[in-house]
């Protein structure tokens, strides 16, 4: 009888820790994002080879507004394909777990994860107006960072560590600053790559 009711209380704080999490996360997500993030990056680099742009030298290369804009523009439809692809992925997965994939627990997690890439963002629209490019990457590994381990806590162990590891690649890409763009191609495509295998393998 005590051993049935041990079982019972398992099993209704399983139930809880569950309602209280998002656990609709995909792998398959995680490798599309960062393979992604990789075309990405080297679209970027072929723009700056072509506007005679020497990024590696650490040196202030000096940046014209249509490069500017050939480059921002690469990097929001890297953006805008991870997010569609994140979206497809979680949808489906959602579904085949017989889920609601929009409920209170996802607006709290949207809330979470907006308000540090929004502050970054920002940040790095205001790096652009004095010129400070090669800063960029690094502070979008930080503050992207920053959001997954401000929401991990409601969904899976390994968005935390996803979160750190980027935080430490963004300010590896400060230091080394003429290297930013190698970083970022480490944290936002090989880094999401391998989790996502990894949460493939184990949830999927």
């Amino acid at each position: 009888m005590n051993n049935k009711a041990h079982q019972d209380l398992q099993h209704i704080r399983s139930l809880m820790e569950k309602s209280g999490k998002f656990l609709s996360l995909s792998g398959l997500s995680g490798i599309t994002a960062g393979i992604i993030a990789l075309i990405g990056t080297a679209t970027v680099l072929i723009i700056m080879e072509i506007n005679h742009i020497s990024y590696f030298d650490g040196k202030k290369d000096y940046y014209t507004w249509k490069s500017i804009y050939q480059i921002g523009f690469t990097l929001l439809i890297t953006l805008a394909l991870s997010i569609l692809s994140a979206y497809y992925f979680t949808q489906k997965k959602t579904k085949k777990n017989n889920q609601k994939l929009w409920n209170s627990l996802t607006k709290y997690l949207l809330v979470q994860l907006s308000i540090p890439l929004v502050c970054g963002g920002i940040l790095c629209l205001l790096l652009i107006k004095y010129n400070l490019y090669l800063l960029i990457p690094g502070f979008t590994l930080i503050f992207y960072g920053i959001a997954l381990t401000n929401c991990s806590k409601h969904t899976f162990s390994e968005v935390f560590w996803l979160g750190i590891s980027q935080i430490i690649l963004g300010l590896l890409a400060v230091y080394f600053i003429g290297y930013g763009i190698v970083f970022w191609a480490i944290g936002f495509g090989i880094l999401h790559i391998i989790y996502g295998i990894i949460m493939y393998k184990k949830y999927d």
